[in-house]
């Protein structure tokens, strides 16, 4: 007998082929049954009449090490993802991760993951902690490298020397023996923005170590302005020289001088991925945000204040409108506003579609869950791609941009028995109204939940329901597999 039957949606399976009509069974948290179910047992019966049925979707890119941690209706919970469909999340991104950290002043931007949460002193404690908070979805973990650098040095504005770089390769060791999925890199922000090439490859030699076993390494590059063409490179010779997976992390263009070099970028990516294993995310929106930096603001048309610890008021505000009612210029009320994140306007949206629309992109929503007034791509990324991109601009088929956000990620990463609706599989399941589906979420009004969610299914358990969360904590952690303990 089923515990639910899924009946008569149009299955769309993750795997980029056509849709077709069918039933999908679920039996102790996993799909069983993919056809004509009508007559058979099952306990409750769901009709998916009019309704996509999809693989609940992976967000490649998030910065959710602390709000996995939350009950999944608190202010900085996992609310934005269940909403619209998000099942499972990588996270530690960006260099920066929880753990393996305590400390009660995380410097930027290790402060987009909130206060009071940096505790763990191995990462092995930290996944521990969050199976004991029952994360109400799947999360996969990855180490930050900037998060390593503050632990084990004393100066950061400096490469590592061989006692520092051999205590982080220990910690990574430890770290993907207990099950974390990589190591990720954040060259860009000050924490580690004086790392070599050569310390990256050095620390990350753990990585190669279990290669074969699926450790991956996700970087933000040192750059995505003027100099992005020499900043790929060192990313794609890291990756290399480690023979590990390599993600590019939000591949986008910044500054009006470097609108249009998609094209090019994107060549490159493909001429690297001809020699090594490399993909990238991205999220779908013309605007990124990140910690408040002073120099970047002369790139953007606009920028907006997500959060001010001196001036907590100024949330939601356009630093360009308070510089114009204070008399000074953008960069001084910047520096005024510190420690602050900010929205940047810099991309052009020929640039962002002609990422979106690459194979080899999955979609990462960058949000962060922490901030007074948060970027909308937290709430609507993959609704947006749904609507916007695949129905309405047509950019994709919908198939299509399901793979990006399904069976693309988990391949890339690893995410065994996710990504596909096929009998074995994990029952990670979103039913969605293709005619409907909208991102909601504005810069104006940034915290609204998506349009056209029916439910969503986590491990088999009914997690969303006509928009509304269930207060079911099904999620999983996910572990990148039995290993022996590493020694470096």
């Amino acid at each position: 007998m089923f515990d639910v039957v899924i009946e008569g949606g149009r299955v769309m399976d993750g795997t980029g082929a056509p849709g077709y009509l069918a039933d999908v069974g679920i039996k102790a948290g996993r799909i069983t049954a993919v056809g004509a179910l009508r007559g058979q047992a099952a306990r409750q019966r769901v009709s998916a009449l009019g309704l996509v049925v999809a693989p609940g979707f992976v967000d490649a890119h998030t910065h959710d090490d602390h709000a996995l941690l939350s009950p999944p209706g608190a202010p900085h919970g996992m609310t934005p993802k269940l909403t619209q469909g998000v099942t499972s999340v990588i996270t530690g991104n960006c260099g920066i991760s929880l753990a393996p950290l305590v400390t009660d002043a995380a410097p930027p931007p290790l402060d987009v993951l909130g206060t009071g949460g940096f505790k763990f002193n191995s990462f092995a404690a930290y996944l521990t902690a969050l199976e004991a908070a029952q994360p109400a979805v799947n999360a996969a973990c990855l180490v930050g490298h900037s998060t390593l650098r503050i632990k084990h040095m004393a100066a950061l504005d400096r490469a590592a020397n061989p006692i520092e770089t051999a205590a982080m390769q220990a910690d990574l060791a430890a770290a993907l023996s207990a099950g974390a999925y990589g190591l990720s890199t954040g060259v860009y922000y000050p924490p580690a923005r004086s790392a070599t090439q050569q310390e990256l490859i050095e620390v990350g030699q753990p990585l190669t170590a279990v290669s074969a076993r699926g450790a991956v390494l996700t970087m933000h590059i040192r750059d995505e302005g003027d100099a992005i063409d020499d900043a790929m490179r060192e990313a794609f010779a890291v990756g290399k020289t480690l023979k590990v997976p390599l993600v590019l992390s939000h591949h986008k263009l910044v500054g009006t001088a470097n609108h249009g070099r998609s094209a090019h970028t994107l060549g490159l990516l493909e001429e690297a991925a001809r020699h090594q294993s490399v993909c990238i995310d991205c999220y779908p929106y013309t605007a990124s945000s990140t910690m408040l930096f002073a120099p970047r603001v002369n790139q953007c048309s606009e920028v907006l204040i997500t959060w001010s610890s001196a001036e907590p008021g100024v949330a939601g505000r356009s630093l360009f409108e308070l510089a114009k009612e204070r008399g000074q210029s953008p960069e001084s009320v910047a520096t005024s506003l510190l420690p602050a994140g900010a929205i940047y306007f810099a991309m052009a949206e020929s640039d962002v579609s002609r990422i979106l629309a690459h194979p080899l992109t999955m979609i990462g929503s960058d949000g962060l869950a922490h901030d007074a007034r948060p970027h909308p791509r937290l709430w609507g990324s993959f609704a947006r791609v749904l609507g916007h991109y695949a129905r309405d601009r047509k950019l994709f088929a919908l198939e299509a941009a399901i793979h990006k956000m399904t069976q693309l990620p988990a391949q890339r990463f690893g995410l065994r028995g996710r990504g596909v609706i096929a009998p074995g599989m994990h029952a990670d399941l979103v039913l969605f109204d293709p005619a409907t589906i909208t991102d909601s979420a504005t810069f104006a009004e940034p915290e609204q939940a998506a349009s056209g969610i029916a439910a969503v299914y986590v491990n088999g358990v009914l997690a969303v329901s006509e928009g509304q969360l269930t207060g079911a904590r099904a999620g999983q952690v996910l572990r990148r597999g039995k290993l022996p303990t590493l020694t470096f």
